[in-house]
């Protein structure tokens, strides 16, 4: 890939994750290359990335659009993420070390000030958050889990569900980081890999309510 497709494909895939374009939303090479600065082949690159990433579908006439993800779709992908990524916490805790422990305590404690007085800072929360279970797949040392993992920890849901957090949810997130701290710190997987398992899925549940939730909003349902 040359430098202008990995360009394109940074700023289209973060306009998708931050909602900026919108699920469903047809995208136009032409006003992708403008934005990215770049002539349309690069991004017709970078839309080929973000399709086998499944941020990106094509119609039966080739047009792209952002993916619209069902609940459905959701449940499947949380339910994938949390089989694996459960895993992947087991091996990162057999083969922690002290610094990465130390930097795994960093990040927490980096999402503690971001949402634990006043107004959450979502946006910290986030970058701590994907900080923070990047780092645990650094450590269970798998390029064959980092490859399944890294389309599903980086979904626009993962970004909208948080949007949907409260002051609790921000606080129970942070918790059961903690208790995966716990489980680190002894070297014990079969615990870490039941946390974050349990952890995987609140995630799904918050996300699942919110969404039946604006289903009813939209419905004109109180």
């Amino acid at each position: 890939m040359t430098k202008a497709s990995d360009r394109a494909y940074e700023t289209i895939r973060a306009m998708i994750l931050s909602g900026e374009l919108a699920s469903g939303e047809q995208l136009s090479e032409e006003m992708l290359a403008e934005r990215c600065g770049v002539s349309r082949t690069p991004v017709r690159d970078a839309l080929r990335r973000l399709e086998s990433e499944l941020l990106v579908r094509k119609n039966n006439s080739q047009r792209s659009f952002v993916a619209d993800w069902s609940l459905g779709d959701v449940a499947d992908a949380f339910e994938l993420r949390a089989m694996v990524e459960s895993y992947a916490a087991r091996r990162a805790a057999e083969r922690m070390d002290n610094k990465t422990l130390k930097a795994l305590r960093d990040c927490n404690s980096a999402i503690y000030r971001a949402t634990a007085h006043g107004r959450p800072d979502v946006q910290a929360f986030l970058d701590h958050n994907k900080k923070f279970h990047e780092i645990i797949l650094e450590a269970a040392d798998s390029r064959r889990l980092k490859s399944l993992l890294g389309a599903l920890i980086e979904q626009p849901v993962v970004w909208r569900t948080a949007q949907h957090y409260g002051i609790d949810a921000f606080s129970r997130s942070y918790t059961e980081h903690e208790d995966l701290l716990a489980a680190f710190a002894r070297r014990d997987g079969p615990w870490a890999e039941a946390i974050m398992a349990g952890h995987i899925r609140r995630a799904y549940h918050v996300y699942a309510d919110a969404h039946r939730g604006l289903a009813r909003l939209d419905r004109g349902v109180a």
